[in-house]
Order: C-alpha cells, then structure tokens, then sequence
C-alpha cells in the first residue's frame, strides 16, 4: 500500500493535546503489519510540519520539535491544524496560512481542532460548511463564513472540524475506521486504553455550572478578542 501522507501544522502557542491527540492515534496506523497479516489500508507517515526546524513551544511551555518544514513537507493526504492562543498571530501568518491553503486544496482529509478552525477558514476553506470548535469561540464561526453545528465532531464533506482540545483523540478515530474499518479504530482505542471517566461532569457547558463558565470565558476572552480582530481585518468573507 502507497504511504498515506498525516501532516500537523505547529505554530508558537498551540495547545499540545490538540496536536498530540489525534497524532497518537493517527500515527499508530503507521504501525508495520505482520506478514502474516499484511496491511489492507495505506501506512500512516506522520509529519509535524513548522516555518523552519526549531522547536516551536506550545501555549504551556512544551518544546515540540518540527520533523519538515512548510517548504520541505511532502504533499499530504490528511491535514489537521491544532488550535491555541497562538491562532491569533498564526492568522495573520502569511506563510502559515498558505500553507495550509496549498495543502488544504489537495488534501483527502481537512482536520482541526478547537480553534484551529479559524486557520482552515483564513485559509478559505471553510466557506459554507457546518462545523464544530471551542464552544467559546463558536460565535466567531460566521466570520469564516462557516456555521456551528453542535457537536463534537462535525463532518462536512472532506472537512473535519472537532470542538476543544481533548476532542481532537475522537475526530481521529472516526478517521481510522473510515480509512481502515472499525475493528482498526476499536484496537487502538484498547491500545491506548481510551475508556474516559471524568472525576466531574463539567466537560462542557451544558453540563457545568456558572462559575466555572464564568471563570473559562474570563480566561478566553483575550484570545477571543484577538481572534475576532485579526479576522475583521483579514476580511475573510471579502476573499473566499
């Protein structure tokens, strides 16, 4: 089977559970197969794909080092674009943007998570679509000319969009059971052991109570302004 090009676009100021979330179990279908059970679906090649080579931090401080750059990445099959506060400089990031323009046309796969979103829409893909992000961003979703579906994960065509951070792991399932098949998709979920039982059921606004929705938006709300700025001034609605 032909490789089956995953590409991750890391920028300062991502969430790290964005991208190594769904890396974790996309990557593993990179696994080789045994020869007594030869592989029925492409092979994985993971790429995490930055301006240059550096390490890029994430919003919390880890260091992530970039395997390729925009100019040396292969064309990919799958594009995912995490989210963070750093979406609000990545969106007025001429490289970064087109790149994940250019890669975004061809893709068979366009994938983000929480507010990685607004990437993949100032990149021009996102017009008309349904789709999910952080639900505290969800009102800057027309900005890209795109309009919230509550959900998850949300499918429109081609695009995957996935709500905040931890929900990047369940967009990428659904990728390997469409790509592979469901029983693929369930043994690396008990590979991985992803059986999730949260101390609190506070996972969502719908769920939790005011004060800690409260302190949340308090915590989002310069991320928010930023984004919401740098998107009037892009004008994305005026270019796609």
């Amino acid at each position: 089977m032909s490789d089956f090009n995953v590409g991750f676009v890391i920028f300062p100021g991502i969430t790290q559970l964005d991208f190594t979330g769904p890396f974790e179990v996309l990557s593993r279908l990179g696994t080789p197969p045994s020869v007594s059970a030869p592989s029925k679906f492409p092979q994985a090649r993971t790429h995490v794909v930055a301006k240059t080579m550096l390490p890029v931090m994430s919003d919390r401080g880890l260091a992530i080092m970039p395997t390729c750059t925009f100019e040396t990445c292969p064309p990919l099959q799958l594009i995912c674009v995490p989210g963070g506060a750093g979406v609000v400089d990545a969106l007025v990031d001429a490289e970064t943007v087109d790149f994940i323009r250019r890669q975004g046309t061809q893709a068979l796969y366009v994938t983000s998570v929480c507010m990685g979103a607004f990437l993949l829409g100032a990149a021009g893909l996102m017009k008309g679509r349904r789709a999910a992000t952080h639900w505290a961003y969800i009102d800057l979703l027309p900005l890209i000319g795109a309009r919230h579906e509550k959900a998850r994960v949300v499918r429109d065509g081609n695009v995957f969009t996935s709500g905040g951070v931890t929900s990047g792991i369940d967009f990428a399932f659904r990728i390997v059971a469409e790509i592979a098949g469901p029983e693929v998709a369930q043994a690396i979920q008990l590979g991985i052991e992803y059986d999730p039982s949260p101390p609190f059921n506070a996972g969502h606004p719908d769920k939790a109570s005011e004060a800690p929705i409260a302190l949340m938006v308090q915590r989002n709300d310069t991320a928010h302004m930023g984004i919401h700025q740098a998107l009037e001034e892009l004008d994305i609605l005026g270019k796609v």
